[in-house]
């Protein structure tokens, strides 16, 4: 199995509003990319910030995301994605996901961890 990235650490758990979800910029173990960062009080889920339909971000401005319930809704073409799983249930992409990212809660700061594929 191939390392994907070393691990990084992405933010403070209190820059992510509680229930709401941040973009941290140019992540340098993801050669520079964007990642969206989604919080429930101690739960934290992360994914790059690249819509499956276009390759476009999915924030409106930078950091602002659209989000209503459990969905997390791309402002370019409306895509919306399940922030549970990442999984797009409306929209041009359909049944496709945005790519996770691991990522663990040490001491009140939020972790990119090694994600490794088969």
């Amino acid at each position: 199995m191939d390392t994907v990235f070393p691990t990084s650490l992405l933010c403070r758990l209190d820059a992510i509003p509680d229930g709401g979800a941040t973009a941290i910029e140019s992540v340098a173990a993801l050669a520079g990319e964007s990642v969206i960062v989604d919080r429930r009080g101690d739960a934290v889920r992360a994914w790059l910030n690249v819509c499956p339909h276009a390759g476009r971000r999915l924030d409106y401005a930078p950091g602002q995301f659209l989000l209503k319930d459990e969905l997390l809704i791309c402002a370019v073409h409306g895509a919306s994605f399940d922030r549970r799983d990442g999984v797009c249930v409306a929209g041009p992409c359909r049944g496709e996901h945005l790519r996770v990212l691991a990522v663990e809660l040490r001491d009140g700061e939020v972790w990119l961890v090694p994600c490794d594929r088969p």
